[in-house]
């Protein structure tokens, strides 16, 4: 793992080998750089039941409020108000199963491209649903050669139980674009644009020279900037033939 000054090393020169764009110096830590929350988040139009908000807008004194208030059920808020004599928490409070992600109507095809819906943070913060999954973008951009980058969530990040990243934590060599987040949160829980939400690490190749990401077929999100959404996934014909050939070796 490379340490803070090897870091500082490897981004100097004419063709460095680790660009951060932007970089501050104060960002940087002992063997580790801080990555930043872009403005933008995507959620999956498709994941969002009908009626209910995928985020809130942070207004401290109205959750201060809120809090002191025991006879205010805050589950309202999730909610579009009420129009033409449609209350869609009510129909929540009668049919919460409509409204539980767990629903079929919420299925997430890994095959299929998804339609997405966009939202902004405010400055003065946005509340994230457990019930959400988000993608958002690091605000940093990043070029790595020679060298691996990996990404994991910060210590305060983890023990607010929001998670940043779904096993995409670990880059390629030659990835060159902004971080796109899988984050998901425990609670109800406040985002910042610019927050600190996650750490770069970096490692050194062992053994011969390779070829970078962007040169491979699968290299779907080189270049990618703010939250890119997953692109269908394809069965390899490989293993689609090995699998047939299994299947006819023990069916004799």
């Amino acid at each position: 793992m490379l340490t803070r000054d090897k870091i500082l090393q490897e981004m100097q020169g004419e063709h460095p080998n680790i660009v951060i764009e932007p970089f501050f110096i104060e960002c940087l830590g002992s063997d580790s750089y801080d990555l930043h929350l872009d403005d933008t988040l995507l959620v999956y139009k498709d994941t969002i039941p009908a009626g209910m908000k995928p985020a809130i807008p942070y207004d401290k004194a109205y959750f201060d409020e809120l809090r002191k208030n025991p006879n205010v059920d805050g589950m309202r808020d999730w909610f579009i108000p009420a129009n033409q004599g449609r209350d869609y928490y009510e129909d929540y409070c009668l049919h919460p199963e409509k409204y539980d992600t767990r629903n079929l109507k919420c299925l997430l095809n890994p095959f299929e491209e998804k339609e997405t819906v966009e939202i902004k943070i405010p400055e003065q913060g946005l509340i994230l649903s457990p019930f959400v999954g988000y993608l958002g973008s690091t605000l940093e951009y990043t070029e790595t050669h020679n060298i691996f980058p990996f990404i994991d969530g910060k210590s305060t990040i983890g023990r607010n139980f929001t998670l940043v990243h779904y096993t995409a934590g670990r880059g390629d060599r030659g990835f060159c674009g902004t971080w796109t987040l899988e984050i998901n949160t425990r609670y109800p829980t406040v985002v910042k644009p610019g927050m600190r939400i996650g750490q770069i690490y970096y490692t050194e190749s062992n053994g011969g020279m390779t070829t970078e990401y962007g040169s491979a077929l699968g290299s779907h999100y080189k270049g990618q900037i703010k939250p890119t959404a997953a692109k269908p996934l394809k069965h390899d014909q490989c293993i689609l033939d090995y699998l047939k050939k299994r299947e006819a070796t023990q069916t004799k």
